[in-house]
């Protein structure tokens, strides 16, 4: 599926990275209140930590949900401010744009830590990324993923981490998309950033393994297994998709049987209403309209396999330039009240 993804970071929300971890210890980010909730610095919207035996990923209180909330609040537009909070109050993902890699890691884990808890990480920079597609871009070269990834992982140190590891990127070789010249160095590059990740003390790697559209998983496993799946965690399905908790489990078993039972996690930020089955196929995935939030980011699954439902793709953030939409990455505060509005 050409172009599924849509899902790279803003620009805004990459500088504020940098600061983010020294700004919340500063500000006192956790004050454990004794029930697994802690409060914390955030937005004016009084976002906290979610339980952490069955959340045990970090809320971003300043997120950009959370400052949607507050100025929403501040408008008088509460109603309209609970539905966003739907948003706010779940950990979702920090993609990890090009520059300052290490700053932006060191951010995201140090405040995470601070909040005992793991940070949710999507890395993202894959050269020839995206095929062109509305997230197009990723590092100029091998050597530069390399040297970034090596930033990538001095930012986590010993701080616990979950990465997904480049939505697309295998799904790319598959499809044709990406051109044959490309696919050696991007299995290098991949098997190195796995092996890289896994050498931190508490980081977590799961490969990015397309979605539950594919039916039948014959077709990635061999790439998985090139790329290095045996040394990571496991793998991600539905990233930025939309295909059923249920469907995606069904996936993810199939795929697991050939890959030596690894386990998998599920992006379930917007699958509550399935997938989009209009308009034209090519850009089903692509802001479609009427989809609602899915399962909140839990630990506690339907399956033994499937070792978590998180929010990956960070609902309320374009796809890319489709159907009324910004630029990919960003912020659309209208789409984000739809899905909330929509989810039960």
């Amino acid at each position: 599926m050409y172009g599924s993804r849509g899902a790279g970071p803003s620009a805004g929300r990459r500088m504020s990275a940098v600061v983010l971890g020294a700004a919340l210890l500063i500000t006192g980010c956790s004050s454990d209140g004794g029930d697994g909730s802690d409060k914390g610095a955030d937005a004016g919207a009084g976002i906290t930590q979610q339980p952490k035996e069955t959340a045990p990923f970090w809320v971003n209180p300043d997120g950009t949900a959370a400052r949607q909330v507050a100025a929403l609040e501040k408008a008088g537009k509460k109603q309209d401010a609970e539905h966003i909070r739907k948003i706010a109050e779940q950990p979702v993902a920090e993609w990890i744009g090009p520059d300052n890699p290490e700053e932006q890691t060191r951010g995201f884990t140090e405040a995470a830590d601070k909040a005992g808890r793991t940070a949710l990480l999507v890395l993202y920079n894959i050269p020839h990324r995206d095929c062109g597609q509305y997230s197009q871009g990723g590092a100029a070269d091998g050597n530069a993923y390399r040297a970034w990834l090596d930033g990538v992982a001095t930012g986590i140190g010993d701080r616990s981490a979950t990465v997904i590891l480049e939505p697309d990127a295998l799904l790319h070789l598959v499809d044709g998309c990406t051109p044959e010249q490309f696919h050696e160095e991007r299995y290098d590059l991949l098997k190195g950033a796995v092996v890289k990740l896994k050498s931190l003390k508490n980081t977590k790697v799961y490969l990015d393994a397309g979605n539950a559209g594919w039916q039948h998983p014959d077709q990635i496993f061999e790439p998985l297994q090139r790329a290095g799946i045996d040394q990571a965690d496991g793998f991600s399905v539905n990233v930025s998709n939309f295909y059923s908790t249920d469907d995606s489990i069904a996936y993810g078993k199939q795929l697991s049987a050939k890959v030596a039972g690894k386990h998998f996690v599920i992006d379930t930020s917007r699958n509550g209403k399935g997938p989009y089955t209009q308009g034209s196929p090519d850009e089903r995935w692509c802001n479609p309209p009427g989809r609602a939030l899915g399962e909140t980011p839990t630990t506690k699954t339907a399956d033994p396999l499937v070792d978590a439902y998180l929010w990956v793709k960070r609902p309320g953030e374009s796809d890319g330039e489709c159907k009324g939409g910004p630029k990919a990455g960003q912020w659309w505060a209208d789409y984000a009240l739809k899905l909330a509005r929509a989810s039960s």
